[in-house]
């Protein structure tokens, strides 16, 4: 493997229905696959990558054929590909993995990378997480609740999951965003404050989700960092062997 380094992405939300331009969106994640790809050992995927997904036993969503082909080839050249599923994406089951020969998990997942750990997670699963969030998430992962999703047409469950996150999105204030962002953030610094002091073989603590960029030292002296989002700001995070830092895709 000729890459040395570890990329980590979050929240493209590919195939929102708030997106301007959906294809560009798509287009400007497989330019960045691109251009990681020669320095790349691994990539990790922190979820919310697709905005909904919900796979099916004989057929596949239509949609994101060019993300996908170049996941697939990436993960042929032998870079290891890690998708750890959001809220959004949760829905992800055999047939992404098998055909694009990449790995998906239900975060959070601990992972040993050039000699140092990382704690992983798209940052919905840990900590002190509303209650009513976390009501919807255990209804989302039912078995016996997917399969009976699974028996409606696509015709009525697609419309309905793109504008409910269309509303979600646009229908609250500014005021609202920011408030929600700080909630969301002192979940990931409360949880990593203790987990670290729990477990100080853990170097460094990566999430998505909020949609902002965070970087935050614990009082362990570990580090914490909330990798943004790739909507509007494409900002990723990639570790030399030795340093982790943050960067943007400004190539377009």
């Amino acid at each position: 493997m000729e890459g040395k380094n570890t990329y980590f992405i979050s929240d493209a939300h590919l195939g929102a229905g708030y997106l301007s331009n959906p294809r560009e969106c798509e287009m400007r994640l497989v330019r960045w696959l691109t251009y990681v790809k020669p320095t790349a050992a691994r990539i990790f995927l922190l979820g919310d990558i697709i905005d909904y997904w919900f796979e099916y036993r004989n057929v596949v969503p239509r949609g994101y054929v060019r993300f996908f082909g170049k996941l697939a080839e990436l993960a042929d050249s032998g870079i290891e590909i890690t998708w750890i599923t959001g809220n959004h994406d949760i829905w992800i089951f055999d047939y992404l993995p098998t055909e694009l020969g990449i790995k998906v998990v239900d975060g959070p997942i601990s992972v040993d990378i050039n000699g140092h750990r990382f704690f992983l997670d798209h940052g919905d699963k840990v900590g002190n997480q509303p209650l009513g969030y976390r009501m919807m998430m255990a209804f989302f992962h039912n078995r016996f609740c997917q399969k009976l999703y699974a028996g409606l047409h696509p015709r009525l469950t697609v419309p309905f999951a793109s504008g409910w996150s269309k509303t979600n999105r646009t229908s609250r204030s500014t005021a609202k965003v920011g408030t929600g962002i700080a909630k969301g953030l002192q979940i990931l610094k409360d949880f990593s404050e203790q987990h670290s002091a729990a477990h100080p073989d853990i170097d460094y603590y990566v999430y998505g989700h909020i949609h902002t960029v965070v970087q935050h030292k614990l009082s362990t002296g570990k580090t914490m960092l909330v990798i943004g989002e790739w909507i509007e700001a494409c900002t990723y995070a990639c570790f030399d062997g030795s340093e982790l830092t943050m960067h943007t895709f400004l190539t377009d």
